[in-house]
């Protein structure tokens, strides 16, 4: 969709098609056994209560400092009684910077009394007043001597390693990359010019990665003072570098604590409420966009479905929902950990960390990305069903392949409960940035991400032996898609003379079988039965044997891929990803962080125990879709050395 271009809904009939007066979204023509359910939900959906509450979030949360998230959970304690939700639990990961969830180490708790920053040679001009505009400070940055301080600036595209001692360090780059060189030389802190979007002339990129190792400040961290500058300001100090000295004045109060790092939970009470659905919201950042519109349509969904449930307009869930509003990744982390015993009563869940930009913008429409091919399930069957149903025909929607960067790892096998993600573009990049503010906000945009969220959660907390039989069809069908999809590709690449992307190719229709087969017997927790799923299995098989076949008759191999001298099988300790947070980067010997890197981190989530490393690698390479140069023995090797897995030789 182009800017400033709406399509216009088809209409196939009016009993198909449902227009709202109230939120202004048109439920699709697609007939499913979502519709009922979707129709009621959709009449009762509240976008500007929901718009609302992305304001008292964002009024709170812009500030990024522990007691604002400690105040912004008790704005949203508010906010869920008033939903009619109950057993709201409030608790804490440990912002201690040393404990772990996982293998991610919890940051220390941070807090800002005041922050300036000011030119005062050549011409005294100030740039930065934290109380002004927040994002001028970098999270986690260190505080002055009382009364201030004054510093020479120089430039990191210029300066050499040694002219960076006592200095503050003019620079373009992210700050993740770019702490540990900063510290290593002695610098001061950094006066940091980078945006995802150089176009917001005048809107500063937030800051947020301020540790040593990793993402979040621990306390193996170095203080460093960290502010964030505009594009034009740093245009104009480059300018003012070129015809000399700089000279800076900072004056900045924070300080580091051992304090908490507040989540919050509260349920829609089910007939079973031995069984719950998951939805999971981030807090704790300093956008509307990212995340407080993710917050506010997920209150919004289970709110819309208590007010149904309360009016007997739908019926009560089977199971439990509830929802999980906390810190991105140390939250949830914790919070899965601390409560283990309730994760395996979680049959299915969803994480929607996403904007509701304009539809009227480019680059806004909606994307389902699946669970990683290991934890696929009946959910990631569900979701795109939901969106069939209750998005209008003028909001486009794509699926995509699981990707790492948010809390959407459920699905992972040390965790095995079934998740989805959603998310949006904003049109105008905004992602951590002062210009992601609440009147960013689409109301057209919340009011389908409401539906999308509160539509999902109640089918998958209704879902019985009715809905697994549709789910059994819907999934074969999906998996007969995707083998003739990567037939076709595979003789596509073997004309134009990549026999090794075919191979590869031909050798993943086995692959999707398998994966398809692993989903499929999901079902059976929501009442699938066996016969029906058997069936299904052996057509999905039939098929891609056939399509096999037909490859192999015009040249295609089977890719074999390298192994290694001695393979190995490897146990994983903890549950989720490897950050490497609490290891220094000259000692990681080349390998990647697995925080975000998603050829590491898929590589983890095949090893079970059971599965060699070249299993895994090979696994990997199917999941990623092409050939990878990527030494996986050693990597693992490295892990073991360094007491992250063990290893059974």
């Amino acid at each position: 969709m182009g800017p400033g271009t709406v399509s216009k809904p088809s209409i196939r009939g009016v009993a198909a098609l449902l227009l709202l007066a109230v939120t202004g979204t048109t439920l699709s023509a697609e007939s499913s056994p979502l519709s009922a359910a979707a129709r009621k939900i959709l009449s009762r959906i509240d976008a500007g209560r929901a718009l609302e509450t992305v304001d008292l979030v964002y009024a709170s949360d812009r500030y990024f400092t522990f007691p604002s998230f400690e105040r912004t959970t008790g704005i949203l304690q508010k906010r869920l009684a008033a939903s009619g939700l109950t057993e709201i639990e409030l608790g804490a990961a440990p912002a201690d910077g040393h404990s772990q969830a996982g293998f991610w180490t919890m940051p220390l708790a941070w807090d800002v009394d005041t922050a300036t920053l000011d030119i005062v040679s050549p011409a005294k001009q100030r740039l930065c007043d934290y109380r002004a505009v927040p994002t001028c400070l970098g999270m986690w940055s260190g505080a002055t001597p009382a009364g201030g301080i004054d510093a020479q600036l120089v430039d990191l595209d210029s300066a050499k390693p040694d002219d960076l001692r006592g200095k503050l360090v003019l620079t373009t780059q992210n700050s993740a990359e770019l702490k540990a060189k900063l510290v290593k030389f002695g610098a001061l802190g950094a006066v940091n010019g980078f945006s995802e979007n150089p176009e917001l002339r005048n809107d500063r990129q937030w800051i947020n990665a301020w540790g040593d190792y990793g993402w979040a400040y621990t306390k193996t961290s170095t203080p460093l003072l960290s502010f964030s500058v505009t594009p034009a300001q740093a245009g104009h100090l480059r300018t003012l570098l070129a015809k000399g000295p700089v000279r800076l004045r900072a004056n900045v109060k924070t300080r580091y604590y051992e304090g908490k790092y507040p989540w919050i939970s509260a349920i829609l009470r089910g007939a079973n409420p031995q069984e719950e659905v998951l939805v999971l919201a981030h807090t704790s950042e300093q956008g509307a966009q990212d995340n407080a519109t993710g917050v506010s349509a997920s209150i919004e969904a289970l709110h819309t479905i208590q007010k149904l449930v309360a009016a007997g307009e739908l019926a009560i869930p089977r199971r439990s929902i509830r929802i999980l509003l906390m810190p991105e990744m140390y939250g949830s982390l914790d919070y899965i950990t601390t409560h283990s015993d309730r994760m395996k009563r979680t049959v299915a869940s969803m994480t929607v960390d996403t904007p509701a930009a304009s539809y009227d913008l480019a680059g806004t429409e909606y994307t389902i990305y699946h669970a990683p091919d290991v934890g696929r399930s009946w959910a990631d069957a569900l979701m795109p069903h939901v969106a069939r149903t209750v998005l209008p025909a003028r909001r486009p929607w794509h699926e995509a392949d699981h990707t790492t960067g948010t809390d959407a790892y459920l699905s992972e096998p040390t965790i095995n409960v079934p998740n989805v993600w959603i998310y949006s573009g904003t049109g105008v990049t905004t992602h951590h940035n002062s210009a992601d503010t609440p009147k960013t906000v689409d109301k057209r945009s919340m009011s389908d991400l409401i539906a999308l969220t509160a539509v999902y959660l109640y089918a998958a907390a209704t879902a019985g032996e009715d809905e697994a039989r549709w789910l059994t069809e819907m999934s074969a069908d999906d998996a007969r898609q995707q083998l003739i999809a990567t037939a076709s590709r595979a003789v596509t690449a073997q004309m134009s003379g990549d026999p090794a992307t075919a191979a590869l190719l031909r050798s993943r229709l086995d692959y999707i079988a398998n994966r398809n087969e692993v989903s499929l017997q999901t079902l059976t927790k929501i009442g699938a039965k066996a016969e029906t799923l058997d069936r299904s299995i052996r057509d999905v098989r039939r098929l891609a044997a056939e399509q096999s076949d037909r490859l192999a008759a015009i040249g295609i191999d089977q890719y074999r891929p390298a192994r290694p001298a001695h393979d190995f099988k490897v146990r994983r300790k903890r549950i989720g990803s490897i950050p490497l947070d609490d290891l220094p980067v000259d000692q990681r010997e080349g390998f990647p962080s697995g925080a975000w890197n998603r050829v590491v981190t898929f590589a983890l989530y095949w090893c079970d125990g059971k599965r060699t490393v070249s299993e895994a690698a090979y696994l990997t390479e199917m999941e990623i879709g092409r050939p990878l140069k990527f030494d996986f023995a050693a990597y693992f090797r490295f892990l073991e050395r360094h007491g992250y897995v063990d290893i059974a030789d």
